[in-house]
């Protein structure tokens, strides 16, 4: 049951003799390699998402994506970013009661990935893609998609 080197000739318990290694979380895995989990720019909070509209987009629509009310939306509606994401938005509605979806798209990423409350959001413009953004959305000229 026992080893039975911890023993002695006369059958009494031998001494414990002192362990001359300590064990850390890394022993013999990756000597001097420490990871902190949270030290991922998965983990980390953003300090600024630069995001980018179309050139196309009104100047109602570019109203209402850059009012502080709208970036705080983005902050509360959107855990992450990463380059090259694409967020269709909902940008309101017109008079006439015709909605305005705009493609964003996160151009960089500076800091972690995470969009918390401090998260700066900026904006750039970027080429144009077709939007029909302008009083026409909300007229009987406008657009006739379903």
């Amino acid at each position: 049951m026992f080893p039975r080197e911890r023993y002695s000739s006369d059958d009494g318990l031998k001494p414990l003799e002192p362990v001359s290694s300590v064990m850390t979380p890394e022993s013999g895995q990756n000597p001097g390699r420490v990871v902190e989990p949270t030290s991922s720019p998965e983990h980390q909070p953003a300090d600024r998402v630069v995001v980018s509209y179309p050139a196309d987009l009104s100047d109602w629509g570019r109203f209402q994506v850059e009012k502080r009310s709208f970036r705080a939306f983005l902050r509360k509606t959107r855990e992450r970013a990463r380059s090259g994401d694409v967020w269709e938005e909902f940008v309101g509605v017109g008079c006439c009661g015709n909605t305005l979806d705009v493609p964003l798209r996160v151009e960089r990423v500076d800091g972690g990935s995470l969009i918390d409350e401090e998260t700066e959001i900026s904006y750039d413009v970027r080429e144009a893609c077709g939007l029909e953004g302008s009083w026409r959305v909300q007229s009987e000229g406008g657009p006739n998609r379903a």
